[in-house]
């Protein structure tokens, strides 16, 4: 969910489901209403409810409001582009505009480009020339966020921050439309800092290394091992199955092969069409699946994932 330090314009390709939407999607919505009622809940319990009680729900209700964005992204859960974009828009981990969020990532989804550094703004990989010019301790950190259990130590910290420095750069520099999102995002923080910190007297810093962090590090998870460079666009989409702990907290984006192939799928219809295409998904891409987040934990936790100087420096077009 983190660009990179460039992050050049692309076209937005978005597919469609074979068969029609509702205008509503009641399971989303529903899960809204759990995602913010839980949250406002969770946090009103600070007093009264000891920290490692309080932290551990706050950080899962983040999580699944991080995934939901992710949905509504995507065009869910009714058909007005303005209602989706207000149930989304509430910052509850504070540190991503909503609109910036959604900018990138349908820059990520021209599926054509992916995994190449300067055009798929949540590419991990770096041009031979933008990593000769980061200093020892950046190459260093990204080193260890290689694996697994280095991208859950320091790899939410090592983004967040990233995004921050590159984000705020692109304002100063007065690239169009990162003013306003992040003007709009700063407004939309005012009642969440008030109700964490005047309401229920959650320090803000707590909040968010205790909170925040944590649940960014969760999603962390599910980016890990998600697309590797490959000649093949389908082959550079990795899937994995039988999640059934992590998987809903995801809405299923763990079947990325698909999501990516028909982003439209609600995430309540994600494992019974992956279950129908689940042959052809795997031929597609190469083989590239993991049975569950254990399987990816075996193979990466103290492994490095992929190299971090993109392996052809630019990722290759298709051959017409």
């Amino acid at each position: 969910m983190l660009p990179t330090p460039s992050a050049a314009s692309t076209p937005i390709v978005t597919s469609g489901a074979s068969r029609a939407r509702p205008a509503v999607e009641l399971p989303t919505l529903l899960l809204l209403i759990l995602a913010y009622g839980g949250w406002l809940a969770v946090t009103w319990r600070f007093a009264h409810w000891p920290l490692w009680i309080v932290a551990p729900l706050a950080t899962l209700l983040i999580t699944l409001h991080s995934s939901l964005q992710h949905e509504i992204v995507h065009g869910h859960p009714t058909r007005w582009k303005r209602l989706n974009r207000l149930l989304a828009i509430v910052p509850l981990g504070l540190w991503i505009p909503y609109q910036r969020y959604r900018d990138l990532h349908h820059k990520h989804h021209c599926d054509v480009r992916l995994t190449d550094p300067i055009d798929d703004p949540e590419s991990y990989y770096w041009t031979a020339e933008d990593w000769g010019r980061l200093s020892l301790f950046m190459r260093t950190a990204l080193r260890i966020e290689q694996t697994l259990a280095g991208r859950l130590l320091v790899g939410s910290f090592l983004r967040i921050g990233m995004y921050l420095r590159w984000d705020l750069r692109n304002a100063w520099r007065g690239e169009p439309g990162i003013r306003a999102a992040w003007g709009e995002h700063l407004l939309w923080c005012i009642p969440v800092v008030l109700w964490v910190k005047v309401v229920c007297g959650i320090p803000l810093w707590l909040y968010f290394l205790a909170m925040v962090v944590p649940a960014n590090a969760i999603q962390l998870i599910r980016s890990f091992a998600e697309h590797r460079a490959r000649p093949g666009v389908r082959e550079r989409i990795a899937t994995v199955e039988s999640s059934w702990i992590l998987g809903p907290l995801f809405l299923f984006n763990n079947l990325h092969s698909l999501h990516h192939e028909s982003p439209a799928i609600p995430w309540y219809d994600l494992p019974a069409r992956h279950r129908q295409e689940r042959e052809r998904l795997i031929a597609e891409n190469g083989g590239l699946v993991y049975n569950t987040y254990f399987d990816v934990a075996r193979r990466f936790l103290f492994r490095n994932h992929h190299v971090l100087q993109h392996p052809t420096g630019r990722a290759p077009l298709p051959t017409p």
